[in-house]
Parts: C-alpha cells; sequence; structure tokens
C-alpha cells in the first residue's frame, strides 16, 4: 500500500442513522454539530495542556485543527482521531524550559525545540512500521501493555477535575449536576440529542450554574464581560524554536510514550468500529509526528491522537472520519478568533470539571475496553502484575528523577509497563506471551 493513496475516499457512504463506519458519513448539517461536539471534548485538555507549560493556548486550539488535518491527509482519511495538546510533555517541558508555573514560559523556545525532535523521532518510528508492520511493536506493546497505558491516561488526569476544578462546596455540587447531567442525555435521550450528549450536557449544566449563582447567589457568578471586549479576528502570538542538545535528549524520548497512546487508541477504535486499521499504523505515527513538528516550529504543544475523542466516539457510535475533518477545520477558525477564547472563558470551571470527569472516565474505560475485546487473560500472573502496577504508577503520579530529569506518572506508567512485561516474559508461557 502506497503510504499516501489520494485517490482513497473518506467517509463517501452517506448514511441517516445507526452506527456510523469511519468510511461513512452522516449529512452535512449533522456531521458539523457532531464535529463542534468533538472540539468541545478535545478543547479542555487541548488549552489545560499548553496552559500547565506556559504556552499559548490559542495556537493550542490552531495547532490541533491543523495537526489533526495533516493527520487526515496522511492517513488518507480512514482513521477516525483528533490531535490535540499532549499532556506526556508537561514534565519534560517544565524541566528543560525551567518554568516558574505561572504566566507565559519565557523560555519556550528551547522546549519548542525539543517537540521538533520529539516529532521527528516519531515520524522515524512510524516509517518504520509502515516498512516492516506493526508486530515488532505488538510484541512489547501488547493489549495488557496498551490498554494499560491508556487507562492510565485517563485515571492519571482525575485530579485535574477533582481537585483543581472546585474551589468551594457549589463548585463540587456543580460538577456533580453536570456530570448527572450528561449522564441523563445519554441514556433518556435519542437520536442527534443524544449523539450530542457532551455538547448538550455542558450547555444544560451552564444554563442552571446561571440560574443558581447569578440568579439565586449561591455560587460566583458568570462573567461575560469578557466575550463583549474581545475581537471577532486575531493574530495568536507564534514562537520560534530554538534547538538546544539537551532539551532535545530530555524531551525526544517522549516519542515512546507516543506511540504506545495511538497504538492504543487506533486498537481501541478497531475493536469499536469493527474495522482493522493496522495497515494504517505507520501512516498514523507518521502523520501524528509530523503535526507535532510542524505544531513546535509554530510554538505549540506537541499533539496526540485524542482519547477524549475516542470516547465521544465511544458514546454515540460515530466514527466517521469526516467529523473530524470539520473539527479541525472549526479548531483553525477558532484559533485566530480571540471572542471564541471568550466564551470557553466564560464557561463555569466547575462546569468544564464535570465535563472532564466524564471524558477522563471514558479514557480509563477505552484503556479496559482493550482487555475486555483482546480477551487478555488476568489469570495469567505476567499480565495481572503488569496491569496492577501500571494503574498505580499512572494514577499516583510516581516519578523518576534522574538528575535534571524527572519521569512523571504517565511516562513510568508506559516505560514500566513495557518493562515489565518483557521482564516477566523471559520464562513466561506461548499464551502469557500472546497477551
Amino acid at each position: 500500500m502506497a503510504m499516501f493513496d489520494w485517490t482513497e475516499k473518506p467517509a463517501s457512504v452517506l448514511q441517516q442513522g445507526g452506527v456510523i463506519a469511519p468510511d461513512e458519513r452522516l449529512p452535512w448539517p449533522q456531521t458539523a454539530a457532531m464535529g463542534v461536539q468533538h472540539v468541545i471534548a478535545m478543547f479542555g485538555a487541548t488549552v489545560l495542556a499548553p496552559i500547565l507549560m506556559g504556552f499559548d493556548a490559542n495556537i493550542a486550539i490552531l495547532m490541533s485543527g491543523v495537526g489533526t488535518l495533516i493527520f487526515f491527509a496522511i492517513t488518507g482519511g480512514k482513521v477516525p482521531s483528533y490531535l490535540g495538546s499532549s499532556f506526556a510533555f508537561i514534565g519534560v517541558v517544565i524541566a528543560a524550559s525551567a518554568y516558574a508555573g505561572k504566566g507565559p514560559n519565557t523560555n519556550i523556545g528551547v522546549a519548542l525545540g525539543g517537540i521538533i525532535a520529539c516529532g521527528a523521532l516519531y515520524t522515524a518510528i512510524g516509517a518504520v512500521v509502515h516498512a516492516v508492520g506493526t508486530r515488532w511493536i505488538e510484541r512489547f506493546m501488547p493489549p495488557v501493555v496498551t490498554g494499560s497505558v491508556v487507562a492510565v491516561i485517563g485515571l492519571n488526569l482525575a485530579h485535574i477535575p477533582v481537585k483543581n476544578m472546585a474551589a468551594s462546596g457549589f463548585d463540587s455540587w456543580m460538577q456533580a449536576i453536570t456530570f448527572t447531567c450528561v449522564g441523563l442525555v445519554a441514556v433518556l435521550t435519542r437520536g442527534m440529542v443524544q449523539r450530542l450528549l457532551i455538547l448538550v450536557g455542558l450547555i444544560v449544566a451552564s444554563i442552571l450554574y446561571a440560574v443558581l449563582a447569578n440568579g439565586l447567589g449561591l455560587g460566583k457568578p458568570m462573567d461575560l464581560s469578557g466575550i463583549a471586549n474581545a475581537a471577532w479576528v486575531g493574530m495568536p502570538a507564534f514562537t520560534a524554536p530554538v534547538f538546544s542538545g539537551p532539551a532535545m535528549l530530555l524531551i525526544a524520548p517522549v516519542a515512546v510514550i507516543l506511540v504506545a497512546e495511538n497504538l492504543g487508541h487506533i486498537k481501541a477504535v478497531t475493536a469499536m468500529t469493527g474495522r482493522d486499521l493496522d495497515a494504517y499504523m505507520g501512516r498514523a505515527f507518521i502523520g501524528d509526528g509530523v503535526a507535532t513538528m510542524v505544531s513546535g516550529a509554530a510554538g505549540g504543544t506537541g499533539v496526540t491522537t485524542y482519547a477524549e475523542n475516542i470516547g465521544v466516539m465511544a458514546a454515540t457510535k460515530i466514527y466517521s472520519t469526516a467529523i473530524f475533518l470539520v473539527a479541525a477545520l472549526i479548531a483553525v477558525v477558532l484559533g485566530f478568533s480571540p471572542k471564541f477564547g471568550a466564551v470557553i472563558q466564560a464557561i463555569p470551571l466547575p462546569v468544564m470539571g464535570g465535563v472532564s470527569i466524564v471524558v477522563f472516565g471514558l479514557i480509563a474505560i477505552a484503556g479496559a475496553k482493550i482487555w475486555v475485546d483482546n480477551r487478555v487473560d488476568f489469570s495469567q500472573n505476567r499480565n495481572l502484575i503488569v496491569a496492577a502496577v501500571t494503574l498505580v504508577l499512572g494514577t499516583g503520579d510516581f516519578t523518576l528523577r534522574f538528575g535534571d530529569f524527572a519521569l512523571g506518572g504517565i511516562g513510568t506508567a508506559t516505560f514500566g509497563a513495557i518493562a515489565l512485561h518483557a521482564l516477566l516474559g523471559i520464562k513466561g508461557d506461548e499464551r502469557a506471551a500472546r497477551y
């Protein structure tokens, strides 16, 4: 198969309902609505990651759209995925740039050089996978490993909405109201409303927040003044990379984590859709790697295929790649709109936190689904130990330090899962080695 087969026609089959496969699509109005939902799903994490690293959030949104378009083109529109800011970069970026944790990162250039180096390594891995297949990667990262890594990403992020998005008792109750709204929409509604469960739940919860806070004075009122004052169109603050050897050596190994994430995500989508996407694995790695390099060159974060959007697909049963094309175009437009940023800033933090609880939980369940769909045998002690240790390392944010280098929870969980599976398989039986 040629790497870039432009004769392929993605999402060419029109469907009105039911399960929508990657090469099918809903009518364009519904496709556009679903694209908006995927923008909402990725937005919280895609904005939060750059904030934690001192990057410009508008550039992160813009480059998530550009990166998704690159991914769509390189995969021929066959792999349904959205590329957003990767949390795997946070620890190494902070270490490489000596970021103090508040305001803009004044040493962002060296971090960008490292992100580009990581993207280059990731692209090289993708080229090897495209040439020789995925068997060698699957040997090191079988379903028990990839399922654990995907689950850990959701669990590792869980503390963000639970601990950092509720400053008061009222905020905590609003988080509970929000995820309850999303759940009720998912269970009690039908048709397009049900398919837009994240977006509808967020809107309903925001209205309830306005009634309780602005109307009854029970919480901090929503402030809409920023929306009126923000410009409709504005240029993001692009930043040039600086190539520093130590920073590149520190950040480039994140490519291994991105490989595990992407592999797990594609396996999850394969399980959900019943379509074998292994043939596109190398192209997916290359697309993600190139997108990361382009993002770093413009001042954006490293990007990765987003489990948040996979969670939305799992809930809606719509896997059309056309939706991600629409979502990417929306993100590109919104990246040049300060007013959009103001609208998102106006969403109450506890409401966004409640939505994040749902989405991060769906990520964790997507990891467990990899185990179930691949029939991982937990009667095998090897699988049991690998999964158990990985989950605790990631959830507890276990960190290892090598001088100035710090490997955080997602990193230790990823490398730990790979290393443990290999080590414990030295004398393992053939069946256990399969998983």
